[in-house]
């Protein structure tokens, strides 16, 4: 299929469907409207194709090619050799075979790694191909998002490899006539017709002026990034029940931002844009009538606007010598500002129920939840501004509408920007009893009114090649991270949330669709801002699953298969592959370090865990058996013996339930935690509470390393022969001193004799088993060993000191 972009306002690139095989003669190229001939049309050299599209064909050669600098996402080879791995020599297969390794030389006077090999080596007839370059350490070295050849199949993006599209298929070409802003062309070549896809040309247009509505002492400056508009406004007023709009002209300070300055502090007004720009193809969505709310406005009255000016001078960030935790010392909670207030019983009124006032006064409570278990960092669900119609709905905030205003909805006086104040005084109050603040982001789509669409469609927004919006979000549009200003709004917002309110660190929500290469530029510009910033990614979206590539990364990443593996080892089904994988932090394949793995067995999405692994009937967990109860037991025994940063849900700790269903995202009856489950449950709750407060012990120290030495001498593993019950000794090598630990499990109705010879287990003190915990040591031990044999009952485990 024929394609074609506008690489700038002068040149193109026309990608034909087939290679053209006519040496003396050149592609002709029509563009509409007005037919006219492109000029100065040349071929593409073919290692500039192949840069983009990792190979090329020469006669009857095939060359392979991995150049790191111009790869999209920069990884570092370190040294690793790197092999062609694809469906023409059995992926795995080609790992350490010498025949498929790219050798570092300069072909056609570029530095890169390049294997040539004859075309029938790989290619056979009518068969098309995909491949990818690896590691001999197995790090897959992933293509490029907008490589030209790049295919999305079964969550893996490879390169493709066709016979007829084999880099003779690609020219420069010139514009017959001047443009000024990108718009909808055409292109047509013997027969095939095509839009000339502009979007490249439109991402060079970025600015590095200040942004938003910038108040001086004696001046107000509105300032907008809208590439493609031809007429912008802004409207201002300053009494929201009775406003008086005052409307002015904007006017173009570069070839890209709008700005209007205006003579006085308007601290405390509310303001909104209008934009008119060109509708005529389907990337483009403007509408003159439509008021945005500014993407930078710090403060919004709701999620349609308007926004509101705040002179930060008037309020500034508490003072505060709060230092978040090392990574290995973090043990976080997962929680929603509503879930936690809406049923405790400490009294507030119904308005500070609903919010950050009420989480300020709940927190400074002695006896408050999250105190009682012992956590030192709190992952909040969204807080930025999203989408609601009324305050009182309940919303998990996965539906971003700005990202500098903390919610209007968790506000007492919205329209007075208190939630400015209110969210100041949270994060300070959260400080205060030492513990650290994470907050859930979500970059990878909007929610509704989407703003952003009203000011450039086709720039914030990945688009197919009919101008449809992508969903790999689920979420019906998918943000170009990539965009430079859409990066640059991310990492602003990021930063504000931490130089404003003091917020330690984010977990951001489908983190595979901003991409590697977003995610690296995030890290840098966050850890020169804040080195102590906590990153965490979720790996993975609707359409890949990145969490080997953070592996070179600073980012830590939620752990899906820890959650899946564990919900499977308690009821039996497990392995000790698993058991020593995630014992020792996901260490031998996807981690560099240890905390880089959040180890968790329930989030907010999904079944929650008592739902999951319950005996009852349709997932029902609200009356768990004693079965259910020591499974849970088991589960955070295993959790906190773990290296990684160990996760909780809200109230997972005395056995939450929601009935079964598995999306609750509005379902506040169901989230909401019922805090006499607690007491119900008070048992499970202690048993928690108790391992949190061992691992952060010096005793647990062995279990927060920093970084292990030697996996193979740090951890010594004991399996049973039929079964997956397994048995550990953490710093066996006494590398982290003198303190070890022997932990013990059997998740199987049977009873095991664990073989256990060499340990002296007289030398150790028991202090936990499945039921109980006491760090003095337990009165009478629940488990027997004998003979170098250790007796481990149905659904039982044991932890001791030495």
């Amino acid at each position: 299929m024929l394609k074609a972009y506008w690489q700038n306002a002068e040149e193109g690139i026309a990608v034909l469907s087939r290679d053209w095989t006519t040496p003396d003669t050149l592609p002709e190229f029509l563009i509409y409207p007005g037919k006219q001939k492109a000029k100065e049309i040349t071929r593409v050299p073919l290692i500039e194709f192949a840069q983009r599209s990792g190979y090329f064909r020469e006669g009857e050669d095939l060359t392979f090619i991995f150049e790191p600098k111009s790869a999209h996402l920069g990884q570092k080879i370190n040294g690793e050799r790197i092999y062609v791995s694809g469906s023409f020599n059995g992926w795995d297969e080609a790992i350490n075979n010498p025949k498929w390794e790219l050798k570092r030389q300069e072909v056609e006077g570029l530095s890169c790694y390049a294997l040539t090999l004859p075309w029938e080596e790989c290619y056979d007839v009518g068969e098309v191909h995909r491949f990818k370059f690896v590691t001999n350490a197995k790090d897959w070295l992933e293509v490029p998002v907008d490589a030209p050849n790049a295919v999305v199949e079964d969550n893996n993006r490879n390169y493709e490899l066709r016979a007829m599209r084999t880099g003779h298929h690609m020219f420069y070409f010139k514009a017959p006539f001047k443009q000024d802003i990108p718009k909808a062309m055409e292109l047509v070549c013997q027969k095939e017709r095509c839009h000339i896809d502009y979007t490249p040309w439109l991402l060079n247009y970025k600015t590095d002026l200040p942004l938003g509505a910038i108040v001086e002492e004696n001046e107000t400056v509105f300032r907008l990034f809208a590439p493609r508009a031809i007429m912008a406004k802004v409207i201002f007023y300053e009494d929201l029940e009775y406003p008086d709009e005052q409307t002015c002209s904007m006017v173009k300070v570069d070839d890209c931002t709008w700005e209007y300055k205006h003579k006085g502090n308007l601290d405390g007004w509310y303001y909104y844009y209008q934009i008119t720009g060109l509708n005529k193809d389907d990337f483009s969505h403007f509408s003159s009538n439509f008021k945005i709310l500014d993407p930078y406005a710090k403060a919004t009255v709701c999620a349609s606007g308007p926004g509101i000016i705040v002179d930060f001078k008037k309020n500034p960030k508490p003072e505060s010598s709060y230092q978040p935790p090392a990574w290995d010392d973090l043990i976080i909670l997962e929680a929603h500002v509503r879930d936690l207030l809406a049923k405790d019983r400490i009294e507030l009124t119904k308005d500070e129920r609903l919010g950050f006032t009420g989480l300020s006064q709940w927190i400074h409570t002695d006896d408050n939840y999250i105190r009682q278990l012992g956590v030192n960092a709190v992952e909040f669900q969204p807080v930025q501004e999203f989408e609601y119609t009324k305050i009182e709905e309940y919303h998990w905030g996965y539906m971003p509408v700005n990202y500098f205003s903390p919610s209007s909805a968790y506000a007492e006086h919205p329209g007075r920007a208190s939630q400015v104040k209110e969210f100041q005084n949270v994060v300070k109050a959260f400080h205060d009893r030492g513990i650290a603040v994470i907050l859930d982001v979500v970059y990878n789509h909007v929610g509704d009114p989407n703003h952003l669409l009203y000011i450039d469609k086709q720039y914030y927004f990945e688009t197919t090649e009919k101008g449809d919006l992508y969903n790999y979000s689920g979420c019906g549009n998918d943000l170009r991270a990539r965009a430079p200003m859409a990066k640059r709004l991310i990492i602003d917002s990021l930063i504000h949330f931490m130089e404003v309110y003091g917020v330690d660190g984010f977990r951001f929500d489908l983190a595979e669709l901003l991409g590697v290469d977003v995610l690296k530029d995030i890290e840098a510009a966050l850890k020169k801002a804040k080195p102590s910033a906590i990153l965490i990614a979720e790996p993975w979206s609707f359409r890949a699953h990145i969490a080997h590539m953070l592996r070179p990364t600073g980012f830590a990443f939620w752990n899906s298969a820890f959650r899946e593996y564990f919900k499977q080892y308690v009821q039996g089904d497990g392995n000790h592959e698993g058991f020593r994988y995630f014992i020792k932090g996901s260490l031998d394949f996807l981690t560099r370090f240890p905390s880089q793995s959040v180890n968790y067995s329930e989030s907010h999405d999904d079944r929650c865990w008592i739902d999951s692994i319950t005996q009852n009937a349709d997932h029902n967990g609200m009356n768990p058996t004693m079965l259910d109860q020591r499974r849970t037991h088991l589960m955070v025994a295993f959790l906190m013996m773990s290296l990684g940063i160990p996760m909780i849900s809200e109230g997972q700790d005395f056995l939450k339930s929601k009935q079964g269903v598995n999306n609750t995202y509005q379902r506040g009856d169901l989230n909401a935690l019922n805090f006499h489950r607690l007491i119900q449950f008070a048992d499970t709750h202690d048993y928690f509470r108790r391992w949190i407060r061992f691992r952060l012990s010096d005793k647990g120290k062995v279990l927060r390393p920093g970084n292990v030495a030697n996996l193979d001498t740090y951890f010594q593993f004991f399996h049973a022969t039929e079964k997956s019950a397994s048995a550990v000794i953490v710093n066996s090598d006494q590398s982290l001193g003198e303190t070890q630990l022997f932990f013990a499990i059997n998740p199987h109705a049977d009873e095991v004799w664990l073989d256990i010879d060499g340990t002296d287990l007289a030398t150790y003190t028991q202090i936990a088993d499945h039921a109980r915990f006491n760090d003095q040591g337990l009165h009478t031990g629940s488990l027997l060993w004998h003979a170098g044999k250790l007796h481990l009952p149905p659904n039982s485990c044991g932890l001791w000191v030495k």
